[in-house]
């Protein structure tokens, strides 16, 4: 009678032991299920909806550049475009990425900047190169103003900022004075923004004594804090949102497979971030308010992004 209890027990430990690794197999089955999904959707968003290429870069020698882990310049565009409006690009920023020296540059070119619109001839404001021949225009004009090669190129809608911020929970900013913006009061010192605050954060300027040059600090601060949020966004169920958010309001020159690679050898470049503002001269022509940016803030700025990285 012993041994058979004892037989009927150990059977009972063994079907015990068959259900939990049934169990366990399962929950990683559906788990891999899960992420192969989301791994799938994030591809198909990037490469279908984001993805615009643009003739003025030459994506071999981008690829072979992250290939190589060398420093890699990306010019971020935030246009204002609103219904039936084909948009300026209020915000040009030029990020550099040094991974080497886990260290990144931001460089913000006033929206006024008195310069020749490249393919074009004309000479206006910088922005209004998105205006006349949208992103390609806009990089080319950048790459000659600047006398500098860029590898990628990110175009935001500013009016959909807000359905980004949102999209990675709220992001956190160092506001270094206290203003309020439309409904909105902003303390000064470290804040937490949702979408709608971002929008009103970075849209504040007439009340602002460093006008243009204020703005563009506080998106700097709201880039910055989206590229952190989104770099430690551990909240897997998130990136479905995050992905409907960025397919609808940004486009890029990056595939997926560039993506992955950027991950892979630059995510520690944002350890170390210093920022640059171009500063000129302002006057008046044509009834619009420019800046005229002088030789050797130009040939300084040059400087800055080629040589940054190699010191």
């Amino acid at each position: 009678m012993e041994r058979r209890e004892l037989k009927r027990k150990k059977r009972r430990k063994r079907k015990r032991w068959k259900v939990l690794l049934f169990v366990v197999a399962l929950i990683f089955l559906i788990g891999g299920v899960y992420l192969y999904t989301i791994y799938n959707e994030v591809r198909t968003t990037v490469n279908q909806d984001l993805h615009e290429d643009v003739t003025s870069i030459d994506t071999d020698e981008t690829k072979e550049k992250v290939d190589n882990k060398e420093p890699l310049n990306i010019l971020l565009l935030g246009v204002d475009e609103r219904e039936n409006d084909v948009g300026r690009s209020d915000t040009m920023i030029v990020m550099t990425l040094d991974p080497n020296n886990d260290q990144m540059q931001m460089v913000s070119i006033p929206r006024d900047t008195y310069a020749e619109i490249a393919g074009d001839g004309r000479k206006t404001r910088i922005n209004h190169a998105y205006a006349y021949g949208g992103s390609d225009m806009a990089v080319n004009t950048v790459e000659n103003f600047l006398d500098i090669e860029l590898d990628y190129y990110i175009r935001v809608n500013m009016e959909g900022l807000s359905q980004v911020v949102d999209a990675v929970n709220g992001i956190t900013v160092n506001n270094d004075r206290a203003f309020s913006s439309g409904p909105f009061d902003f303390k000064e010192g470290e804040i937490k923004l949702d979408g709608r605050e971002a929008l009103a954060f970075v849209r504040m300027r007439k009340n602002d004594p460093n006008g243009d040059l204020g703005r563009n600090e506080r998106q700097r601060q709201v880039i910055q804090g989206i590229i952190d949020k989104g770099a430690r966004l551990d909240a897997v169920n998130k990136v479905g949102d995050v992905m409907d958010v960025l397919g609808d309001n940004v486009s890029t020159n990056m595939q997926f497979a560039d993506m992955r690679r950027l991950v892979t050898n630059y995510s520690s470049a944002r350890k170390n971030s210093t920022t640059y503002q171009m500063e000129g001269e302002n006057f008046r022509a044509n009834g619009m308010y420019l800046i005229d940016m002088p030789e050797e803030e130009i040939q300084k700025t040059h400087d800055m992004i080629v040589n940054f990285g190699s010191e």
